[in-house]
């Protein structure tokens, strides 16, 4: 009897949900052109510019730790280097905010900025409609600025490996 009621239940919500969430298609035309809004390149710049500046700087960093024999003022290093390392993805977390690469903001495609398979995880089936609305310019403003932090990450990540490297062989 449980189980009855609680599908009884369910399939309510569901046909309530299905009622609620109907949509003019006129409405749903306007969505899908608010979603493929140009991204904001001048603005992507600004911030890599800073995340540049922060990356050169976790460098020199490194550049310190390597140089240090002293244990302890290897750590204090390595935790300078660290905050760094996670202003620096907290900066390129934020390239990703609404209206920054054109996309994966909050909004009823991305379901609340949270994208198919979690937080920042992209994937073809999430984004064909997206990509197919973008004119030829935006699709180049994305492809930039996606090689762009692309460089960015990978650069992140060789720091991340680094100071792995530093906090366990020495």
């Amino acid at each position: 009897m449980r189980k009855v009621t609680l599908s009884a239940a369910l399939a309510a919500a569901l046909i309530s949900m299905g009622s609620v969430n109907a949509q003019p298609a006129a409405s749903s035309e306007k969505a899908a052109q608010a979603q493929a809004k140009s991204p904001d390149v001048a603005e992507f710049d600004k911030q890599a510019v800073q995340i540049q500046e922060n990356i050169k700087k976790l460098q020199e960093q490194m550049d310190k730790i390597r140089q240090t024999q002293d244990p302890q003022e290897r750590q204090k290093l390595l935790q300078e280097h660290r905050v760094t390392m996670q202003s620096s993805m907290g900066m390129m977390q934020g390239m990703w905010g609404p209206g920054m690469m054109g996309c994966c903001g909050v909004g009823p495609m991305m379901g609340g900025g949270y994208m198919m398979g979690g937080p920042g995880m992209m994937g073809w089936r999430g984004m064909g409609g997206y990509y197919s609305r973008l004119t030829p310019e935006q699709l180049k403003q994305r492809q930039y600025m996606m090689d762009q932090y692309l460089g960015m990450q990978q650069q992140m990540m060789n720091h991340m490996l680094w100071q792995q490297n530093y906090m366990w062989s020495r």
